[in-house]
């Protein structure tokens, strides 16, 4: 099943499927900044807020990176996961740059699979093989809370509304 998003107004196919409430979160392994393979069992037991976007380096991602550092202490026992196609190494540059020290960068270099899986998969067009934005919040038991597919790429997600699936 694929679904539409846009950019900049122009529709962008994406391959997968979404997550919904109520779903159970699907298994992954991305790479962590020090290149090291980590799953989504490396974080049971926490809730998790899976920020996704196409690349740290457009300033609309840096936005909801900087963001979500900010707001990470709102909830309890939460993780944020900033998951994008970005090398490791410019995700530890910006991070480093921007003093961002409260989420933790994935990056789906050894993890394509993840894009699919997630319902995030770009499927054609320029920023094929990016990830589309969209944020899925999980509780302790990785069912999902909250999600949503941001309609155009250029805009930031909601905020307000995946920390409150949290409150």
């Amino acid at each position: 099943m694929s679904q539409t998003v846009h950019f900049q107004g122009n529709p962008v196919p994406i391959a997968g499927q979404f997550p919904q409430v109520g779903e159970q979160a699907k298994p992954f392994s991305l790479v962590a900044k020090d290149l090291a393979d980590v799953s989504l069992a490396n974080y049971a037991g926490k809730r998790k807020v899976l920020n996704i976007f196409p690349s740290i380096d457009t300033g609309v991602c840096a936005a909801s990176v900087r963001k979500f550092n900010e707001r990470s202490g709102e909830a309890d026992n939460t993780v944020v996961l900033c998951i994008s196609s970005d090398l490791p190494f410019a995700q530890s540059r910006f991070c480093g740059a921007e003093n961002v020290n409260n989420v933790i960068t994935l990056s789906s270099l050894r993890g394509a699979e993840f894009k699919e899986n997630y319902g995030v998969a770009i499927a054609d067009g320029p920023l094929k093989g990016l990830t589309a934005r969209a944020v899925v919040v999980l509780d302790e038991n990785d069912k999902v809370i909250y999600s949503e597919l941001v309609n155009e790429i250029t805009e930031e997600p909601n905020y307000d509304a995946a920390l409150a699936a949290l409150k």
